[in-house]
């Protein structure tokens, strides 16, 4: 399995981790949105370099020219509510994929302890074409691998991409072990080290959820 950790090179996504990191200006709430969006146009740019290309001809008004294009049939899946604004920045460069959604959430039994819950799904079939899941905070990865499971009703992907802003190494290990390893590859913009007692990434970056769009009630 592919592990891409954009906090160990340097480019311009850093910039925008280090905004929806910091507590100052991270209560901008357009600007956080903004940000997350910014983060996922990169992300997919650069796993468009990961994709199956062909070439493919073009007319223009003066003759014909080659053009080197993409093959995948892609399936953007986010998970929600945290995922929508993280998934409009894939959708902007990923324009004419298929979509799918799906709600996961967890259902506390005590202070320390929970279940992912799942609700809501809405997908194309996704057998055989190149699935590219959304989710900014990659916490425990129990709710990737429940989503996962819950869309393996419509199909077996060929190619599974799964994109995170902030993932815990905990995270990191669990879908390591859970998602096929020949045909994933994970995408995080940073890394964290540890979980708190509640499972919330430290030092992240709180609720992504709360911070896009109003704490919920």
């Amino acid at each position: 399995m592919k592990i891409i950790d954009f906090n160990k090179s340097c480019s311009l996504l850093n910039r925008f981790i280090l905004e929806i990191r910091d507590v100052n200006i991270q209560r901008d709430r357009m600007k956080f949105r903004r940000n997350i969006q910014r983060i996922g146009e990169i992300m997919a740019y650069e796993i468009s370099k990961e994709l199956d290309y062909s070439i493919k001809d073009v007319t223009t008004p003066l003759g014909t020219a080659q053009i080197n294009t993409y093959d995948d049939n892609i399936v953007l899946c986010t998970i929600l509510r945290a995922g929508l604004v993280f998934h409009e920045g894939f959708l902007n460069y990923f324009d004419r994929a298929e979509n799918a959604f799906i709600s996961a959430y967890r259902e506390y039994t005590d202070e320390s302890h929970f279940r992912i819950k799942t609700e809501y799904l809405a997908s194309p079939n996704i057998e055989g074409k190149t699935l590219i899941i959304t989710d900014p905070m990659l916490a425990t990865g129990c709710s990737m691998e429940t989503c996962y499971h819950a869309l393996l009703k419509k199909g077996t992907p060929a190619k599974i991409h799964i994109a995170s802003v902030i993932a815990s190494q905990k995270a990191i290990d669990h879908v390591s072990k859970v998602f096929p390893q020949e045909k994933t590859t994970i995408w995080c913009g940073a890394i964290d080290p540890i979980l708190n007692e509640h499972a919330y990434i430290v030092p992240g970056l709180g609720d992504a959820g709360d911070l896009a769009y109003g704490i919920k009630d």
